[in-house]
């Protein structure tokens, strides 16, 4: 993000299968706030820092006390805090401005515009260095969240849509996807690690591959009368649903799933021999038989300002989160079974006074009928109770900054705790 603008991170926790939390994180002219999403109608400012100003890179491990800030003061310094004890656990310098930070409980990943710098996140030692990569000035870089799983997705061209996946675990390339023929403009991985979505610089087309096979599963097609800059991409936590935001009014949100047996009819006749005649036409001319276009989408209610979109659930039902430039929130519903038109239930300011931030701006919309609530059983994720167990991770005395190294061999064999009390979210092992 340029000076002046803001920056948004819409996290959330590693597996759809536990109790889940939505987090945001948002960097200011004046500092950095982070932002727990718990329900519809609270928005919660668990953090503030006016420390650091003109921040332009946020990102916190999930819902623990670590955060990492760059500044555009000190563009080529990374500083890693643990803001509940107000400490920094170390910072690093590069050779040049930092573009992108991606962590995981495994890997910290710092993306400059020709190299990645990959960190073991338990002591912050520099495992590995990717020199003289691709020139990506916009800093694009994937990160999976799944720790067992650290896949690493980013540009392996400067001219067409080529992906590189690279074991942030193992250190080692695993495969080159050629996504599309024009350069790519944004990538994300589902939360398993198990999937990545593209799109390229057209915006016209989104695919899905397998990973770490590099196969082809869904291709999307966004529209076709302009190209659009596709700025955020992602997955639902259960790799169900896809949603694209872009430099356009509209949010589309595609739904992951092969299409399944109709009734005998003329249209389903016609369909099955276009798919059957697909494999013996040419690449280009059978992927175009295969898009499908939105499952849902929605209309926001600004134009022109970056945004960021997330698929979430909140209240135990599936919901769109929008963050925007301008500093709002916006929270839409989201009918599973029928997709549609979204429905915007809440909006949220992020930014401002303290008595802006309390007092939250209502939707315009009425509320949803109580039909809309039919589907809520569908989508119910159960909750489990704390880990007993102890985990290995950053201790509360500072961990990397007061010497205390965890070997690298020993990969965590839960999450990382950062001892937060009843703030880290109690997670189960599969």
């Amino acid at each position: 993000c340029l000076l002046g603008q803001n920056t948004f991170v819409l996290e959330k926790s590693e597996s759809c299968c536990f109790k889940y939390r939505v987090s945001l994180a948002v960097g200011t002219k004046t500092g950095y706030r982070l932002f727990s999403v718990t329900s519809v109608d609270k928005l919660d400012c668990i953090h503030e820092s006016t420390e650091t100003p003109d921040v332009y890179i946020v990102e916190r491990l999930f819902s623990s006390s670590l955060v990492v800030v760059v500044s555009q003061s000190v563009p080529r310094r990374m500083n890693v805090y643990h803001f509940k004890k107000g400490t920094e656990i170390c910072n690093y310098s590069y050779s040049n401005n930092i573009l992108a930070v991606r962590l995981n409980r495994q890997r910290l990943v710092v993306c400059l515009e020709e190299s990645i710098y990959i960190h073991n996140i338990k002591d912050m030692k520099l495992l590995k260095t990717l020199l003289n990569t691709p020139s990506n000035p916009s800093g694009l870089c994937a990160l999976s969240i799944n720790h067992s799983n650290s896949f690493l997705a980013y540009p392996g061209s400067d001219t067409i849509g080529e992906i590189i996946v690279y074991d942030a675990n193992n250190l080692s390339t695993v495969t080159m996807i050629p996504a599309h023929d024009s350069p790519l403009a944004a990538i994300t991985f589902s939360a398993s690690g198990t999937k990545l979505a593209s799109a390229s610089e057209r915006g016209t087309v989104i695919r899905v591959f397998s990973i770490p096979e590099g196969l082809r599963l869904f291709e999307f097609r966004r529209g076709m009368k302009r190209y659009v800059n596709i700025s955020s991409l992602s997955f639902s936590p259960d790799a169900q649903f896809l949603c694209a935001s872009s430099n356009t009014e509209t949010v589309h949100i595609f739904k992951l799933e092969h299409g399944e047996e109709e009734a005998p009819s003329w249209s389903a006749y016609v369909g099955k021999m276009f798919t059957a005649a697909s494999s013996y036409l040419p690449a280009q001319v059978s992927g175009m038989m295969s898009q499908d276009r939105a499952f849902a989408t929605v209309r926001l209610q600004m134009t022109g300002q970056k945004n960021v979109c997330a698929l979430a659930i909140i209240q135990k039902l599936p919901r769109l989160l929008v963050a925007s430039s301008d500093g709002q929130l916006f929270i839409y519903n989201i009918d599973p079974q029928d997709g549609g038109e979204c429905t915007l239930v809440q909006k949220h300011r992020l930014f401002g006074s303290d008595k802006d931030l309390e007092e939250t701006e209502k939707s315009e919309l009425p509320e949803p009928p109580q039909a809309c609530q039919s589907y809520a059983a569908t989508v119910a994720i159960p909750t489990s109770g704390p880990v007993t167990a102890t985990l290995t991770g950053y201790s509360e005395d500072g961990g990397a900054k007061k010497g205390e190294v965890i070997p690298e061999h020993e990969f965590a064999a839960g999450p990382v705790c950062l001892d937060d009390e009843t703030e880290f979210p109690p997670v189960s092992i599969r």
